[in-house]
């Protein structure tokens, strides 16, 4: 077994590894880079991303991240491309292939096939004398100093600078297409991520009741109210139906200590004249805000003017917001 300082040291020696060969990565972007970003903004059909070995895992990674983000992607495995797969490349797509060395057998069986049918072929390869480097119509350079495997042979590095300009590529991309927090909900709709950027106040306002009572009710029928549609707290409304105070449990609990009596006290004599709320159409995420800022469980939820629902913050727990 290796002492405590050993394996600490391990860890540090790797991470520093990895992020020189990210920095040497950052050094060597181009104008290939730029003419890569621009052969997929114009392309009208998709990104095919290939790779063997460790490099089809980071070609996932890749194909992922660009699929939602608002580049139409598909992985391709090196391997299998030349067994069927090349029927999934269409005469307007970009393809994108990653290869440590460059010189595999798989991508010098594969490079060929890929030329013939025409495609802008874009080379991210370590070795930039390689097979693939020299067949490219455009090279991505990932080429680093070693591995961070003590024997210089498990891809670690060398995936890490894939991964990272493969993510660079993808936010190129995204800024340039302005792929906006919208844009991204709709590729995101599952998840607390998602509904964090589309689910409003409104949609979990109309799940619960909606308790509201006059200002001139009295005292008993306030308790009623509260008690019958159990999100501790009332809306007080007037005649057209806007908000002029809210009671909650916490205002219930105050009176008690501070009356002998409740006869003849009326809802407005124990209400909060300035509740907290928000418009209907906001994000459910900025409910969260102002509870969480306010300190409060509540939330009054308003149409234009007029009143809405009620929001507790169980039901941002229940959506995973929180």
């Amino acid at each position: 077994m290796k002492s405590k300082k050993y394996i600490i040291q391990s860890a540090i020696s790797t991470l520093e590894l990895e992020a020189a060969a990210i920095l040497n990565v950052a050094k060597n972007i181009n104008d290939d880079f730029e003419k890569v970003v621009s052969a997929i903004l114009q392309c009208d059909g998709r990104v095919i991303v290939t790779g063997i070995g460790k490099s089809a895992i980071i070609a996932q990674k890749i194909v992922a991240t660009f699929n939602s983000t608002g580049t139409p992607a598909i992985f391709m495995h090196a391997a299998d491309a030349i067994h069927g797969d090349l029927g999934m490349i269409q005469r307007n797509d970009v393809i994108i292939c990653l290869s440590k060395s460059g010189n595999t057998p798989e991508i010098k069986v594969l490079v060929p096939l890929l030329k013939s049918a025409g495609n802008k072929l874009v080379g991210m390869v370590g070795e930039l004398e390689s097979f693939l480097a020299e067949q490219a119509d455009l090279v991505l350079n990932t080429s680093f100093e070693k591995e961070a495997c003590p024997h210089n042979l498990a891809p670690t590095t060398s995936t890490t600078a894939q991964l990272a300009l493969g993510d660079a590529l993808a936010i190129c991309l995204l800024e340039c297409r302005e792929f906006n927090e919208a844009d991204f909900a709709k590729y995101h709709p599952g998840g607390s991520l998602g509904k964090k950027l589309y689910l409003r106040a409104q949609d979990l306002a109309l799940s619960n009741e909606k308790p509201s009572i006059s200002p001139s009710a009295a005292v008993k029928d306030v308790l009623i109210e509260i008690s019958k549609n159990r999100l501790g707290a009332v809306a007080v409304v007037d005649e057209l139906d806007q908000v002029v105070g809210v009671i909650t449990d916490g205002d219930i609990r105050r009176m008690l200590e501070n009356n002998m009596t409740i006869a003849g006290l009326k809802a407005e004599d124990i209400m909060g004249k300035k509740p907290k709320s928000i418009q209907a159409d906001a994000l459910a995420v900025e409910a969260l805000h102002i509870i969480k800022e306010n300190n409060i469980t509540q939330l009054l939820v308003l149409k234009q003017n007029t009143y809405f629902g009620i929001i507790h913050l169980h039901d941002l727990l229940n959506e995973g917001i929180v």
